[in-house]
């Protein structure tokens, strides 16, 4: 029996607590556009489909939990975010949201950047041919034998985050008969509107120099002394999932009054500056995030007032989206195995996956979306939380949302927006199995990131 046809058994309406929650007024077949990739529609049979390939057909063949990732999606904002920056501005994409090597070759071929903040990012993004001086490399502590690849293989720049790092550079790259193109990235007291755990630009956190006390504009001086060193610009970023464009416009300012502070005392107009990623996107209908031709636009009238202001040339301005371009693009498909109606409460929803192919609900309170995909259902809605099968508490998936109240074991569920940080923050907690990557595009669909198997648990385990 197909899955988009399990019968659907008998279910428990939720009676929903008195001021709490209310039903949603929206039809739960109707797909919120908002948080779903492109080409996700529903079939006749109310049925799932991306890249025109049912859920059904994908799960027999791939299984679930997996990722599925729409490729012409991916490469759609990636052209979205080149055409609305132009080619008087960088856009690299930050790898950390994910990154394999099908990945680092999609970027290669629509024409972005590549940031990076590890070894391995950088081997993966090296192996798959991504051009070593579009690369950035990022990191609060890189290891000596990662700054020594980074500088051998020639990368566009490496990001400074501290005075030891100034000089560690430095020395490697007057060792290796180089000068390597840096940034500094200062910390500019701006606390965004975000998680506590992904606001980066306010003072108490472990990421830049500080700019308020003095400590940008000194590292600034012993970077512009040392041979080993090209100083090109000055890195800001602020934090993640951030929709008020007002962070940008005091960072920029503060970054800007830097840049003239540097003419001032050096006689040198540094020409680039970064302001980071960080634009949020939607995972929920309540998210409303802006377009990039909008933060383009924002971004670059911020800088240029600010430049024009302290009579400056305007440097040419990079961004780090990572999120916001493969975030929406993706969606994890689960099967439904239990579920456990609490009176007056919600129900509890488990799945085949959980914590350990998503932790941002338990790590940073992160809120999902989820549908009924592998059917069209009538049926009153019922408040859930979906939940997975570890051995914790707080193994949530989605924390509170609406489902069709006939939802059955073996129906197959969806959480959109997954493409950013689930992949690559999975575990093995439990030893569960990491689920797999699959690219779909115009009626194909293939693995990009295979999914683990007991062999390659076992591999590891030599004692």
């Amino acid at each position: 029996m197909s899955r988009s046809a399990h019968p659907a058994g008998p279910r428990h309406a939720d009676v929903l607590p008195e001021g709490h929650y209310t039903a949603p007024a929206t039809d739960l077949n109707v797909l919120d556009e908002k948080v779903w990739s492109r080409t996700v529609t529903r079939d006749d049979a109310g049925a799932l489909t991306v890249g025109g390939i049912e859920v059904a057909r994908l799960a027999e063949e791939f299984g679930t939990p997996a990722y599925f990732l729409d490729e012409s999606d991916f490469r759609a904002r990636c052209r979205a975010w080149a055409d609305a920056f132009g080619p008087d501005a960088d856009v690299f994409y930050a790898g950390k949201a994910f990154l394999s090597r099908a990945v680092v070759r999609w970027l290669t071929e629509e024409g972005l950047n590549l940031d990076v903040c590890s070894g391995g990012e950088l081997a993966t993004a090296l192996d798959a041919g991504m051009p070593a001086d579009r690369i950035a490399f990022h990191g609060n502590n890189k290891t000596v034998a990662e700054i020594e690849r980074a500088v051998e293989a020639g990368v566009g720049r490496i990001v400074l985050d501290s005075f030891q790092e100034i000089v560690r550079v430095s020395h490697i790259a007057q060792r290796l008969g180089t000068r390597q193109r840096v940034q500094i990235r200062v910390t500019v007291g701006v606390e965004a509107h975000t998680h506590e755990f992904i606001a980066t630009a306010h003072e108490d956190q472990k990421f830049g120099i500080a700019l308020a006390d003095g400590q940008a504009a000194e590292a600034v001086r012993r970077a512009l002394t040392l041979d080993g060193l090209e100083l090109i610009g000055i890195h800001s970023h602020i934090g993640s999932q951030i929709f008020d464009m007002a962070g940008f416009e005091v960072s920029a300012r503060r970054v800007v009054q830097l840049l003239a502070a540097v003419r001032d005392e050096h006689g040198v107009e540094l020409p680039e500056i970064d302001l980071g990623g960080g634009l949020g996107i939607a995972y929920t209908s309540e998210d409303d995030p802006r377009e990039p031709h909008e933060i383009a636009k924002a971004l670059s009238d911020i800088v240029t007032r600010e430049c024009e202001a302290a009579g400056l040339a305007t440097p040419r301005i990079s961004v780090e989206p990572g999120r916001a371009i493969v975030g929406p693009t993706a969606f994890t498909l689960y099967e439904v195995g239990t579920i456990k109606p609490l009176e007056g409460l919600r129900t509890y929803v488990s799945v085949d996956g959980g914590m350990s192919d998503n932790i941002r609900t338990a790590l940073y309170d992160a809120e999902y979306s989820v549908a009924l995909v592998s059917r069209s259902s009538d049926a009153e809605p019922m408040l859930v939380r979906v939940v997975g099968k570890h051995c914790e508490s707080g193994d949530i998936v989605v924390k509170d949302a609406f489902l069709p109240a006939d939802l059955a074991p073996g129906d197959l569920i969806a959480v959109p927006a997954t493409g950013a940080y689930c992949r690559s923050m999975a575990s093995n907690y439990n030893h569960a199995l990491r689920p797999p990557v699959v690219a779909v595009r115009d009626g194909r669909a293939h693995v990009i990131v295979r999914r683990e198997t007991e062999e390659d648990l076992l591999r590891l385990d030599v004692g």
